[in-house]
């Protein structure tokens, strides 16, 4: 090999994009490499599961992801993204929030996110998969068609290629916006209430999801528990009205997590990690519902994260708000909140002797605020470990280098855009 096409192919090569030039003291651990069990995150900075609603609703190609999340995800990747988490994925058909979203329980589905996976990892990236369940949130159509109707959330009916009939939850009768089905302002489904079989089946399908996960290549595995989806909806007593083993006081509000998460586990490499995305608080403690029937809340998060380490869970991924329209904070506007949140659950964990990392998501814009987030505060209390990206991501796909050049990081940029590399942030 020629000395120059030897420069050529490392300076191509694209595992250290978003990496210092060289690591010492004053390296800020925003631009420091964690190693989870067997994977290596480059950076502390990944791309938060973001719906892009873009995949077939029906016939052969149902659920399949399309080249668009290469241009979406995968670009975020190619400028030094650490870990790009791809959006909830359904572990049934009826657990899809929309007719829109992907899938993950056929062969189809699986090799198109090998394809998905081999980019991200050809970019020197990691490639993750959220496992989801929509419960009484699915089966709605995409928000941009709900817009076009005036609607903040619109019904998918059969026509549109959704499942009213097969709409689930914990408990039957309860939609999300309370709107009876013959509401026709309602934005959701009624769902009847889930059987004891068809939660038996639910958790080997999260099984079998993992598995297809780990044949396409796929590095980490999410199991989301927030924003008021399905197993979300179990945790909480506000949407878990059962009376069977799956119902009632915590330890059997949080039955389905555990169950899961063991499921998931059992069928996956040692190396492999396991996030769970959780909402930490429903936002309705104040709410007089809240105050008769109890809701999720930090405190329960706390005591569910002392529990994840010994079931195999390498990071509770922090998020909050979906489960009722009343919350005091929805799902995009409680973000500011998850920092000192996510801290607290840190301390306790470290005070308990529990080896479980903590990710949070939500308003992150700024460099300075990114930084400041993986590092001990002045008070000594410890930061997350990693933080996630989602609307940032969509306004600037070169964000991990824009805050690399304002915190005074020399990172490698990707060969093929070095040309345009600035000597300023303001250039960027």
């Amino acid at each position: 090999m020629s000395s120059s096409h030897a420069i050529l192919k490392a300076k191509c090569h694209p595992s250290v994009v978003g990496t210092p030039q060289t690591i010492d003291e004053n390296t800020p651990n925003l631009y420091r490499p964690l190693t989870i069990r067997s994977v290596t995150l480059r950076n502390r900075i990944c791309v938060s599961p973001m719906c892009l609603y873009s995949t077939a609703s029906s016939g052969p190609l149902q659920g399949v992801v399309t080249p668009l999340y290469i241009t979406t995800i995968g670009h975020n990747v190619f400028k030094g993204a650490a870990l790009a988490m791809i959006e909830a994925t359904g572990v049934q058909p009826n657990g899809r929030i929309s007719p829109h979203c992907p899938g993950l329980w056929n062969d189809r589905q699986q090799h198109a996110l090998k394809s998905l996976a081999d980019f991200i990892h050809s970019q020197g990236g990691l490639c993750g998969v959220q496992l989801s369940h929509a419960g009484r949130k699915a089966s709605t159509l995409p928000p941009l068609a709900a817009a076009r109707l005036g609607k903040s959330s619109a019904r998918a009916n059969l026509e549109d290629g959704g499942w009213p009939a097969d709409v689930v939850a914990p408990s039957g009768g309860l939609s999300w916006d309370n709107k009876g089905g013959d509401d026709p302002s309602g934005g959701y489904h009624v769902p009847r209430e889930m059987t004891k079989q068809e939660i038996k089946e639910l958790v080997s399908n999260y099984a079998t999801a993992a598995e297809r996960a780990v044949n396409a290549g796929v590095d980490v595995v999410e199991i989301h528990a927030a924003h008021g989806y399905l197993i979300h909806q179990f945790l909480s007593p506000l949407t878990n009205r059962r009376t069977d083993e799956y119902g009632g006081g915590f330890e059997n509000r949080v039955r389905l997590l555990l169950e899961v998460t063991r499921a998931v586990r059992a069928v996956i490499p040692a190396g492999m990690p396991v996030f769970v995305r959780i909402s930490v608080t429903d936002w309705m403690e104040d709410t007089n519902i809240g105050k008769e029937l109890g809701s999720w809340n930090v405190e329960s998060t706390v005591r569910l994260a002392k529990m994840l380490p010994d079931l195999g869970v390498d990071l509770l991924d922090v998020s909050s708000g979906g489960n009722h329209h009343q919350a005091r904070f929805n799902v995009f506007d409680g973000g500011d909140k998850h920092t000192a949140i996510a801290r607290r659950i840190k301390q306790s964990l470290i005070a308990g002797d529990q080896n479980l990392l903590v990710g949070t998501v939500g308003m992150i814009t700024e460099p300075g605020q990114a930084r400041d987030l993986v590092q001990s505060d002045q008070q000594g209390e410890p930061g997350v470990d990693i933080i996630s990206l989602g609307r940032q991501f969509l306004h600037e796909p070169n964000w991990v280098l824009k805050a690399a050049a304002e915190l005074g990081v020399d990172v490698v940029w990707p060969a093929q855009i070095e040309r345009i590399r600035p000597t300023s942030a303001s250039r960027i």
